[in-house]
């Protein structure tokens, strides 16, 4: 579903999505579960598709709608139809070069029959329609199951297509893009042929390209459009992939007893900040109190304890005997949940503070920012880490940790491995962000914003998922409801501030609020 902030982000009715073979295999069920034949399943899928372009698009504006030769043109040619019978000002092209497959042949039947001088039909030679820049253009030329690179007439559809100053919906996925992987260059190395979309209406489910960053120039803003597939076909049918929404979280929320006290909801000890980065303690520690934790200590180095307890008190600031960094941990036994990296620097005295934590550290822990950098240069510590922490790096700080990779397809693929190797969980930071458990699932967020990418927000999430961590939520609850929440405040700062604007502070100042939206949703489960 396209990301949007506030509460309509939260009307979500799916979880788990899907690999485009398990897709084809879930129609399949439909049809003879439901029982409904496929024309009958594509003709349910093309109201749907109309329903919403009628309330997305103005009815005004003219449409030109190209069809492919396959089930994703079927889709388009009964949308095609359906719109025309609400006399809008329609052209369609049906690209096709021999073959057409059955449901579309049926539907291209069906189109002519009630508008008979409404279709034309391309086979080898493309020839550009006439129309106006202010039309809108709908992409059914291919669907995510186009295992190969888009050649001949296609291509030059595809390219006349993005050429144009017109807006553009793409049916399920842009045409060229692959359900899966991101693009594969052709032989040759000429330009790959893909849509450049405004809008993409999928059916049923995300696909697994909408999160992958090489991708997003050709996506545009995304949504899912629920066509009817079992519900018992949905359930039963296993999936590594997860798209992370408020019902989710919802259902692992703690509720608060009358009579608790500050001692119910833990003690966090978040390991944070250096001479000059006071700041990364401040937003940590903001943040973990925010997210309920009942109490946090801070500890860091002499020089920072004035500025800490100073903008805030609520902390309970323990010095370091050096001045400028951090380089002892002597307690940890006595805290509910540890964090450690924000700020610290890389001082080797540090780095030897950091070792002597991870083989004393017992329980779960937070890892992030100079925790992992100084990981990453003593690799041989990863198996260190303890079993079921959570680690939380942007991409490069992964690749510093786990190597290069080539594609955000292939850092994927090594967090759900790294994941299940070292038993943690591993939050890969950015749009989207991915969270990689040890079972091998990986969890996709749906909240959160680019005006996000400031600095200190990766310290508010820090705080977030000790404050979290120490009210007795697992690792993984912990990961799944601290990402969400923290991109819901994200997107509830923007009904203030700008993309450009939204600082880290702005984030923490909206879990209030994020928590009560969460607590008054009236879900089912």
């Amino acid at each position: 579903m396209e990301k949007q902030p506030l509460e309509g982000l939260l009307i979500l009715n799916f979880m788990k999505f899907f690999t485009t073979p398990l897709i084809r295999q879930l129609d399949n069920y439909t049809i003879k579960h439901e029982p409904i034949t496929s024309i009958d399943l594509m003709e349910r899928a093309a109201d749907t598709l109309y329903k919403k372009y009628l309330s997305t698009f103005s009815y005004k504006k003219p449409v030109c709608i190209f069809a492919g030769p396959g089930n994703n043109g079927g889709d388009a040619l009964a949308l095609a139809r359906m719109l025309l019978h609400t006399s809008l000002d329609v052209k369609v092209v049906l690209v096709h070069t021999g073959y057409i497959s059955a449901d579309c042949e049926i539907n291209r039947q069906r189109l002519v029959d009630n508008f008979p001088d409404s279709l034309t039909v391309l086979h080898n030679k493309f020839i550009a329609p006439e129309i106006s820049n202010d039309s809108i253009i709908v992409d059914g030329l291919f669907g995510s199951g186009l295992s190969r690179s888009i050649t001949g007439i296609y291509a030059e559809v595809v390219d006349w297509i993005n050429q144009t100053d017109c807006e553009v919906l793409s049916i399920d996925i842009p045409s060229g893009l692959h359900g899966e992987e991101t693009p594969l260059t052709p032989k040759g190395g000429q330009e790959i042929a893909i849509i450049i979309a405004d809008f993409t209406f999928s059916l049923q489910f995300p696909k697994l390209a909408f999160f992958l960053a090489e991708n997003a120039e050709f996506i545009g803003k995304w949504e899912v459009l629920d066509i009817g597939i079992h519900p018992k076909a949905i359930l039963n049918t296993e999936s590594n992939f997860y798209y992370l929404d408020a019902k989710d979280v919802k259902s692992i929320m703690h509720s608060r007893s009358e009579f608790s006290h500050k001692g119910t909801y833990g003690h966090a000890l978040i390991i944070a900040g250096s001479k000059g980065m006071a700041g990364a303690s401040v937003l940590a520690s903001k943040a973990a109190l925010r997210s309920g934790a009942g109490l946090v200590t801070i500890l860091g180095p002499e020089a920072n304890r004035v500025i800490v307890q100073t903008a805030f008190p609520e902390a309970i600031f323990q010095s370091d005997i050096n001045n400028d960094f951090i380089t002892k941990v002597e307690d940890i036994e006595s805290y509910n949940a540890l964090a450690i990296g924000p700020g610290i620097g890389t001082h080797e005295e540090t780095s030897i503070m950091l070792h002597n934590f991870l083989q004393k550290a017992n329980k779960p822990c937070i890892l992030d920012a100079d925790a992992l950098n100084i990981i990453g240069q003593n690799k041989e510590w990863l198996d260190l880490i303890p079993k079921n922490s959570i680690i939380t790096p942007h991409p490069k700080e992964f690749e510093r940790l786990f190597g290069k990779c080539n594609s955000s397809y292939q850092r994927m693929l090594k967090a759900q491995e790294m994941a299940q190797q070292l038993s943690i969980i591993i939050v890969m930071k950015g749009a989207h962000t991915l969270i990689a458990t040890p079972n091998g699932k990986l969890n996709f967020n749906s909240t959160g914003n680019s005006g996000m990418a400031t600095a200190g927000s990766g310290d508010v999430l820090t705080g977030i998922l000790v404050g979290l961590l120490a009210q007795d939520y697992t690792p993984e609850e912990t990961a799944k409801l601290g990402v969400f929440i923290h991109g819901f405040a994200g997107d509830l700062a923007l009904k203030t501030e700008s993309e450009e604007s939204l600082i880290a502070e702005d984030i923490i100042c909206n879990l209030g609020e994020t928590f009560r939206t969460l607590k008054r949703l009236d879900l089912p489960f």
